[in-house]
């Protein structure tokens, strides 16, 4: 009997397991994210700290927050490997935390009404696409090309629009950025389904910095998808 337990202990575990702890890592770190980034955003627009987003210089620190967390996202992106899974995951929930901040700005300008039905509408259509991209037998890899030329299209079309200021040109780009965001959802969690079927197990370092950046890749596929179902469904104040 005391044989057959430590034969079962020391039993490697399964592809499948490890590809679904990695997973469920993965999702927990990006809703703990997206948890913290709702809590500031909330504050910073229904409590006092409304004040900070409204006043002439919330726009400048708006400003210096954007720089840095395009920095953060770089940083962890490239330095990953490189990382201790502390800093990583400070890092991750750090950026977070200043998304809260600077999407409050965005937040105010809409009703309550409108923010709820676009998170609700996001979460279930996150979910659809995220769901896809994990039991699809489809692969997905071709996808890649067309979504980041998708993605510099919506980028141009972005800046393009903030000095015309056309309304059609913004439906537009609602339109394309909410096609584009559901196909990199699908797409990364494909991606994320095949790292965590060659991430070591025996490294849990390795496997927390695996799952640190997985929910960083999830997490801008929900905002961003989010934003545009704002823009596209949300009515102004």
């Amino acid at each position: 009997m005391n044989g057959d337990r430590t034969l079962s202990a020391r039993r490697p575990v399964s592809a499948a397991a490890a590809v679904n702890s990695f997973l469920l890592s993965v999702y927990n770190w990006m809703g703990l994210g997206l948890g913290l980034t709702a809590l500031l955003a909330m504050a910073f627009t229904y409590t006092d700290l409304s004040a900070i987003p409204r006043s002439p210089e919330g726009q400048t620190i708006a400003i210096v927050a954007m720089v840095l967390e395009v920095g953060l996202v770089f940083y962890l992106s490239l330095r990953i490997q490189k990382l201790s899974a502390a800093t990583a995951t400070g890092v991750f929930l750090l950026y977070s935390a200043l998304n809260g901040f600077t999407l409050s700005f965005i937040l105010l300008g809409y009703t309550d009404a409108s923010v709820v039905q676009a998170f609700i509408t996001t979460a279930g259509m996150f979910g659809a696409m995220s769901l896809y991209g994990l039991f699809t037998q489809r692969d997905l890899s071709g996808w890649s090309s067309l979504l980041f030329m998708g993605l510099i299209g919506l980028l141009i079309a972005m800046v393009v629009n903030i000095f015309l200021g056309s309304s059609l040109l913004e439906l537009g780009i609602s339109l394309l950025g909410v096609v584009i965001f559901l196909g990199l959802t699908a797409y990364d969690t494909q991606l994320l389904r095949e790292m965590g079927e060659s991430v070591p197990q025996d490294d849990p370092a390795a496997v927390r910095r695996g799952a640190i950046l997985g929910a960083l890749r999830l997490y801008l596929d929900f905002i961003n998808l989010f934003l545009m179902l704002l823009r596209l469904l949300g009515d102004r104040r």
